[in-house]
């Protein structure tokens, strides 16, 4: 099958955000799906990036637009890294990819502002999918003072959970290789 895959009871899944989604509504982590009142728009990238809604609380509309923006937003950051990470010109475009993430990152800074989590108070799927971008961030550029403050407590917030702290310390967890051998980064344990 194609990689990566999940096979749960009569459930077989391939792609990672379906497989995400799936454990996600498994677990009731979920925060989006209805549309932005009045048929508009799930939130937007302004002229000073990432805008958010107004922060509120509960499972309301506006977290569930949080999580639909921030999800395409990671998924944008995620592939362009993938494609510096894959590309034959890695060394001649890193620079531009560096000169580019600080920008990136304080948007998400911003974004996630005060709050715990992504969405507000609650953890939902898209904190897991900013966890792995941000830490793949993190890997790269080890001193980015974008990396620091809210988006560090974030991801120390994330690593402290139960269950993903007792899996970082098990024999099964892998920091690397984040990609296939052909990447031209973190392609090997």
């Amino acid at each position: 099958p194609q990689l990566p895959y999940l096979i749960d009871g009569p459930t077989k899944l391939t792609q990672s955000n379906a497989i995400l989604r799936y454990i996600a509504r498994k677990h009731n982590m979920c925060e989006w799906g209805a549309a932005a009142p009045g048929g508009g728009p799930r939130g937007f990238v302004g002229e000073g990036g990432l805008t958010p809604p107004h922060p509120a609380g509960g499972e309301t509309e506006e977290e569930k637009q949080r999580v639909d923006v921030l999800e395409n937003q990671l998924m944008d950051l995620r592939m362009n890294f993938a494609r510096l990470c894959y590309s034959p010109d890695f060394e001649k475009l890193k620079p531009a990819y560096l000169e580019q993430l600080p920008k990136k990152l304080q948007e998400l800074s911003r974004f996630l502002g005060s709050r715990p989590w992504f969405a507000g108070q609650k953890l939902t799927f898209v904190d897991f999918l900013a966890y792995d971008v941000l830490d793949q961030q993190r890997m790269f550029v080890p001193e980015c003072p974008e990396l620091k403050g809210n988006l560090a407590q974030f991801l120390q917030r994330f690593e402290a959970l139960d269950k993903v702290s007792a899996y970082m310390r098990s024999g099964r967890f892998m920091k690397t290789p984040i990609f296939w051998r052909t990447a031209k980064w973190c392609n090997t344990k």
